[in-house]
């Protein structure tokens, strides 16, 4: 495998560890380019500060203790595809559910691409539903 998708996966593995781990900002302006787009499932698309406030104004206040791990990784060209399950303890509010203090697993599979090493590109699945369901317990 080339160096350079080796690297664009350590970029990735990066990100996910040292940013929605354990909540480094400067590692997300580092990575993250400027001219961002992160595309959801409904076809909306939004910008660096989007995705910067999702994590550090919903997500990491939710889940404080998220720990991020990888399952798989592939790389093809200038995108980087993971297989990954965020877990933590549910502290505040997501997804209109105020904090239960449950653990709760969500997996995500997502497609990152990169250019000169920063995250310029991002989809992906999580199974929202599953967390919902082990928040509720319905």
């Amino acid at each position: 495998m080339s160096s350079a998708r080796e690297s664009n996966k350590a970029i990735v593995e990066r990100f996910n560890k040292e940013f929605i781990e354990q909540g480094n900002s400067a590692v997300f302006d580092e990575l993250v380019a400027p001219d961002f787009r992160n595309y959801d499932g409904d076809g909306d698309v939004s910008g660096r500060d989007a995705a910067r406030a999702f994590f550090t104004q919903v997500f990491l206040p939710a889940f404080p203790d998220v720990s991020v791990t990888i399952h798989d990784q592939f790389a093809d060209g200038d995108a980087v595809i993971t297989r990954k399950t965020y877990q933590g303890t549910h502290k505040g509010e997501f997804l209109g559910v105020p904090g239960t203090s449950k653990s709760v697993r969500i997996a995500v599979i997502e497609i990152v691409k990169l250019r000169e090493g920063k995250y310029v590109e991002h989809w992906a699945a999580a199974d929202l539903l599953g967390a919902l369901h082990q928040m509720t317990g319905s």
